[in-house]
């Protein structure tokens, strides 16, 4: 295991040159360091993995940042590559291996390995190939870290958290999948844009599946605290539902757009992963659309399934749902959209 690259250096002898290079102050010696650590493991270092990796780093969220992966030499130049950038960084302790054991007392894990879909592959198939791949992550994950949040970032995303879940034993609030928290970014960038105001003060959901399923909370958008289609029919301006579902559609073709264009996904997934893992951690108590344990929700009693619903997240992971008024329409979906899910999970070797 290398060492991190914020730890002292031991000079010939076992001598610690960081002891004699600090004069104590006031006759005593240099206090030692708080004991309580926040400590971040990142499971699968491609582009994603290091997407998060990164904008933790540069956001400080975490005093220590593990890196697991099975390709070694990736693993070892990853790492190397994140430590040698720790004069431009909050200070973090950097490691990275092979086995699980050094991802001991994490507080959050973040997931984001997965099989590849090959040439002519089944979704069910290359979903069962991830199954095994998750009976291989997830029980020493547990193990070495049974307080730890399990956050899923691996696609299809609902799917996975729902074996994260299974395989770990942990109870629902703790095993989170990163669902449609980027979808909505997305969302609220596109309505923004077509109102030509700031995206942060646009309020706005999509839940349901992280894919083609998933549904546009339309009837509970509100902009800067007003509610856009009650204004917008108070003030009789009209407005084609089409125009409505192209925005929609957008949503869900801008991820295909990205990875026609540079091959995958990275940046955006980065940021808002590292978003959530900042309200869990921080206890910040903030409301994000994210895959959580559904059923009894909205009438959604087809079984365990994990969509994307407005969830209350905080230092002991899922605070609650919120209770947003979704019209007849919206049920209709978000519930279609769980069954195809329910559907596809009764199918997996589990």
């Amino acid at each position: 295991m290398h060492k991190s690259a914020s730890s002292s250096y031991l000079g010939p002898g076992g001598l610690d040159i960081s002891k004699s290079f600090f004069s104590a102050v006031g006759g005593g010696p240099p206090p030692s360091p708080s004991k309580r650590h926040t400590k971040i493991t990142v499971v699968g270092v491609g582009n994603v993995g290091m997407a998060i990796a990164q904008t933790i780093l540069t956001q400080d969220l975490a005093d220590v940042l593990t890196l697991v992966d099975a390709n070694r030499d990736k693993l070892r130049g990853e790492m190397l590559d994140l430590q040698h950038a720790a004069a431009f960084l909050p200070r973090t302790k950097i490691h990275a291996s092979s086995d699980y054991a050094e991802t001991a007392h994490s507080d959050l894990c973040i997931v984001t390995a997965g099989a590849r879909q090959n040439p002519g592959e089944s979704r069910l198939n290359l979903l069962n190939r991830n199954v095994a791949l998750f009976k291989e992550i997830i029980p020493p994950l547990a193990k070495s870290s049974p307080e730890s949040i399990i956050l899923v970032v691996s696609n299809p995303v609902d799917v996975l958290t729902y074996v994260a879940w299974r395989i770990s034993g942990f109870p629902a609030n703790r095993v989170i999948g990163s669902g449609t928290n980027l979808d909505s970014s997305r969302f609220r960038f596109l309505i923004a844009d077509h109102l030509d105001v700031n995206a942060q003060d646009v309020q706005a959901y999509i839940v349901g599946e992280h894919g083609d399923s998933s549904v546009a909370l339309w009837s509970s958008i509100s902009v800067g605290g007003v509610p856009i289609l009650s204004f917008l029919k108070k003030q009789q301006i009209s407005y084609e539902k089409e125009t409505l579902e192209s925005i929609h559609r957008e949503v869900i073709e801008s991820a295909y757009e990205v990875i026609r264009l540079k091959g995958y996904t990275s940046w955006a997934i980065g940021y808002s992963v590292a978003n959530l893992a900042r309200s869990l951690l921080r206890d910040q108590r903030r409301i994000h659309p994210v895959s959580v344990l559904a059923k009894g929700l909205y009438g959604i009693d087809g079984g365990d399934v994990f969509v994307s619903l407005p969830a209350l997240l905080g230092r002991n992971g899922v605070l609650g749902v919120t209770n947003v008024s979704l019209s007849d329409e919206e049920v209709k979906k978000l519930r279609e959209s769980a069954d195809t899910l329910v559907h596809l999970q009764r199918q997996l070797d589990l």
